[in-house]
């Protein structure tokens, strides 16, 4: 995923500040990141204005997907001219930022969340994680023939909580910036119809009272299949405040489990014949590990450390809220420069299949997530 930037002379002295100046590490920075940090910043700063405007917030487009489709559309036209001034910026963004936003974004929970939803809750959400993304590497690897990573990329985008999941799991899986893109894409639009299909399912359900489905049972059902939290507080507003409020709650939960995912992830893609001769071939430029090392994403770790902290409600509302517009801030910026190296020809390669394990994990996430809340909540009950 690194950018590649003009290599620095040799000559060059080393000075104090690598935010400003020269860094060197294994994402390849290059000369100076001052540049791509601004732009990204700008580019972060736009979208998180543009987010704030109400008919994009009522169809789920917040800061986030919007900071990647103006990357993107920066990316494909002036970034060429720029990418050898910007590119360490830009990676610098993507990657050390990306993972001190997860880390951030553990303020947005509290292990009292999980009460709040109960047992059966966290079930749910637990088996529709598992079913998903066992699903989406079935069908991806095996019946569609894609490469593991794309699928593994695709699949946690749609079982844990869309583009953020997506990044997230990139630092473990190492896909490269088009397999990203793809993936993430596949969260925009699909995550865009369920917000006006699933308030359009309960309607339906509500006429032909086809099965049991209180406004509160549609907000576990709404938060645990639908993709990213924008989608799912805009999904189930439409219905009531209070299908909303327990949607949150179930979705906030689901995030909850990425740390642990990326954990059971990192451990068996140590494990995986495939990771290996992936790891032997690429070597240390793929920023492989020896053979069965595993991978502890510490922001995975600092994410469930975040939300322990914020469980204990030591920070002040004020003090809370500015480190979220910071955290959304950092993740806008991260996005910001995933768009701008992804290329929309790489994302016209990948072809149709993508598209269709996304369509297969959608159905699937409708279909099989309503059974399985029902039956959760039938055992529960």
């Amino acid at each position: 995923m690194s950018a590649t930037a003009r290599p620095a002379s040799t000559s060059r002295p080393a000075t104090l500040s690598p935010l400003i100046h020269r860094h060197k590490g294994k994402h390849g920075y290059g000369r100076g990141l001052l540049p791509g940090l601004i732009l990204t910043g700008v580019i972060a700063f736009a979208a998180i204005q543009l987010g704030q405007i109400g008919w994009l917030q009522s169809n789920g487009l917040g800061a986030l997907t919007l900071a990647i489709v103006l990357g993107m559309v920066v990316g494909n036209t002036v970034y060429a001219r720029i990418g050898a001034v910007t590119g360490a910026g830009v990676t610098f963004s993507k990657v050390r930022l990306l993972r001190l936003g997860i880390v951030l974004y553990g303020l947005r929970l509290t292990f009292q969340d999980i009460g709040n939803v109960g047992w059966a809750g966290v079930a749910i959400d637990a088996a529709v994680l598992t079913s998903t993304f066992g699903l989406a590497y079935l069908v991806g690897t095996k019946v569609l023939g894609m490469e593991r990573k794309t699928a593994l990329l695709i699949g946690a985008g749609s079982s844990i909580c869309g583009a953020a999941a997506v990044l997230a799991t990139e630092s473990v899986v190492r896909g490269r910036a088009e397999q990203v893109m793809v993936a993430v894409s596949t969260v925009v639009v699909f995550g865009t119809v369920a917000i006006f299909l699933y308030p359009a399912l309960y309607h339906l359900n509500a006429r032909y009272q086809l099965v049991p489905m209180s406004p509160t049972a549609y907000g576990v059902y709404a938060g645990s299949t639908m993709h990213e939290v924008a989608q799912v507080v805009a999904g189930a507003r439409a219905i009531s405040e209070q299908a909303a409020d327990t949607a949150v709650i179930a979705k906030m939960v689901r995030v909850m489990m990425l740390a642990p995912f990326l954990l059971v992830l990192s451990a068996w893609l140590s494990r995986s014949p495939a990771q290996h001769a992936a790891s032997d071939q690429s070597g240390a430029q793929a920023g492989g590990g020896h053979r069965g090392d595993i991978v502890i994403p510490w922001f995975a770790l600092g994410f469930v450390a975040v939300a322990a902290l914020n469980s204990l409600a030591l920070l002040p509302h004020a003090v809370l809220g500015r480190a979220i517009d910071i955290d959304t801030a950092l993740l806008a910026m991260a996005m910001a420069g995933l768009g701008l190296t992804t290329h929309v020809s790489a994302i016209r390669q990948a072809g149709i299949r993508p598209l269709a394990l996304a369509t297969v994990l959608f159905a699937w996430l409708i279909c099989g997530g309503l059974a399985i809340n029902l039956g959760v909540m039938a055992l529960a009950h």
